[in-house]
């Protein structure tokens, strides 16, 4: 196995144009269990981890331009304000170890439909930055997965960042595992509100073949929800939304759960997201 250490973005681009096959690492959390158990050995391993572009983030045209290789952590540590739902998701990443190391462009990477980051990038519509030699292009989250470890990134190219609109209102994200630590989710749903558009995102991780959203749920909370004063909402019309989130899933029966509970979970989980964006609405989170 040939490993590839460019020193410059440029390097790292005209290294993946030589190379489509070869696998790029950063903090490795994915690649190396991967590696260390046999079960994928590519012809070659890209490091992107001595390079500072991938690190950094900044504010662009009313967007968190983030980059590929920003941690978990400084995500929670930094970034909270900038993308409240996205740093919920990173505070639930397996352990402080993998989160000082993670990244969400390894998440993006890798495709998992359990990734916890990807639901708040579907609901918040944030955007996924791709390069190559031959230019840059940019790529609406919602349309970025194909399936299970599967993704519209062709060969040549890198993930250059994540372009994840600024708040507009309250935001949250919540998973169910088998356990409180190092768990991979059995189901995650994010609710990401726009109080200026009064429109609604919604985002379903690991209960599909790829992140999912719910255009109903969506259509149906954007209706009800009070625009005006954030009142919590009626049983029935909770209870309808969860319906609607839990109807746009596609889950299956696996070890980590059967496919009628991740239903279940999902309408609580939706739920509880419309209760608690209502509640951060009433204290001024527009």
């Amino acid at each position: 196995m040939e490993f590839l250490s460019p020193s410059t973005w440029e390097e790292a681009l005209a290294a993946k144009s030589g190379r489509p096959e070869a696998v790029p690492i950063t903090g490795g959390t994915d690649v190396m269990v991967e590696l260390n158990f046999d079960r994928r050995r590519p012809g070659a391993l890209l490091d992107l981890s001595r390079l500072p572009e991938p690190a950094q983030w900044r504010a662009e045209g009313g967007h968190l331009r983030l980059g590929a290789a920003v941690t978990y952590t400084a995500i929670v540590e930094h970034l909270a304000g900038h993308a409240p739902a996205l740093a919920q998701a990173a505070r639930s990443v397996a352990s402080p170890q993998i989160r000082n190391r993670g990244s969400v462009g390894g998440n993006l990477g890798s495709a998992s439909p359990a990734g916890d980051c990807h639901p708040p990038l579907v609901a918040a519509g944030a955007e996924v930055e791709l390069a190559s030699v031959r230019g840059v292009r940019r790529v609406p989250a919602r349309e970025f997965y194909l399936g299970p470890g599967s993704s519209v990134r062709e060969a040549d190219e890198l993930i250059s960042a994540v372009l994840v609109p600024a708040p507009a209102g309250p935001q949250q994200f919540s998973k169910i595992g088998t356990r409180n630590a190092m768990v991979i989710a059995v189901a995650s749903f994010c609710l990401v509100l726009d109080a200026g558009a009064r429109t609604v995102g919604t985002g379903i991780g690991s209960a599909g073949p790829r992140p999912l959203r719910s255009p109903e749920a969506e259509a149906f909370l954007a209706a009800e929800f009070d625009w005006e004063g954030g009142a919590e909402p009626s049983e029935a019309a909770a209870r309808h939304f969860g319906a609607l989130v839990a109807a746009a899933a596609e889950p299956i029966d696996d070890v980590r759960g059967t496919a009628a509970y991740r239903r279940h979970a999902l309408a609580v989980m939706a739920r509880r997201a419309w209760v608690w964006c209502a509640a951060d609405y009433r204290k001024g989170a527009r």
